[in-house]
């Protein structure tokens, strides 16, 4: 289906791996472009209710590939291949009202941090590692870094990485709560396996309910965060997997959700 990125749904998971390997799944056009149908498909599909995005081989994404890139010319806008690529991406990852695991098996350098970061749920080998490399290359962090990082490890720390470009451990981004769980390599893919399960058992409209409201939250007012939260509330109220939840409640039994 795709040249550079593989793709597989699996009961009510799909996978989309980053696919190639001998370029630590650096994104040249072609794999941006096929990474952002893969999610357009998952969103599209009812019977997908968490998606998964990781990398083959060692790397997660060292970001950018550059050698692709210079080969477009010395005219080609980064400001337009941010808005027609990345930001496309990531904003497609952050708005899917479905839970999206980056499962990290390696490095995550670039904007292969930032999409790292866009995840709502990141689940790291302990054989993988973050930096923020655009400072090596005399750029700035973009695909979201700027937004993302501090929200996530503070400001102090976030600017460190930005303007040093220095690797971060798995171990460091866990304690500094950049990401949420670390795994021995030998156990990556199965607690990966898990989390992805047990995600695609939850009640999915209200996940995706809860996406925008903490979307939202993140730039309002309490006031304003106050009436979203009401608002929603009433979606959410009127679904299906509420009143399986509820009755599950009642008849204290495990409640069976269907994503509706």
């Amino acid at each position: 289906m795709y040249d550079t990125v593989l793709y597989d749904v699996s009961g009510a998971v799909a996978r989309i791996a980053l696919n190639r390997p001998d370029r630590l799944n650096a994104f040249d056009d072609v794999m941006t472009r096929e990474t952002i149908d893969a999610f357009r498909q998952a969103g599209r599909n009812a019977d997908v209710r968490v998606i998964v995005l990781t990398g083959t081989g060692r790397g997660f994404s060292a970001g950018q590939d550059l050698t692709a890139f210079q080969a477009r010319g010395a005219d080609i806008s980064i400001g337009e291949h941010l808005r027609h690529g990345y930001n496309r991406l990531v904003t497609q990852m952050r708005e899917l009202e479905k839970p999206v695991i980056t499962a990290i098996n390696g490095v995550a350098a670039g904007a292969g941090m930032s999409i790292a970061l866009a995840g709502d749920l990141r689940l790291a080998s302990d054989q993988a590692s973050f930096m923020q490399a655009f400072v090596k290359v005399g750029l700035i962090p973009d695909s979201g870094s700027t937004w993302m990082l501090p929200r996530l490890i503070g400001p102090a720390r976030a600017l460190e990485m930005m303007i040093t470009g220095n690797r971060v451990s798995a171990q460091d981004a866990l304690s500094w709560g950049m990401i949420n769980h670390v795994y021995p390599t030998a156990e990556f893919e199965a607690g990966v396996q898990t989390w992805a399960q047990g995600l695609a058992e939850a009640p999915t409209r209200a996940i995706g309910l809860i996406k925008r409201a903490f979307n939202r939250a993140l730039t309002s007012t309490l006031a304003e965060a106050l009436e979203y939260e009401a608002h929603l509330q009433d979606v959410a109220g009127a679904t299906a997997d509420h009143r399986e939840g509820v009755s599950a409640f009642l008849e204290k039994r495990p409640p069976r959700y269907r994503g509706e």
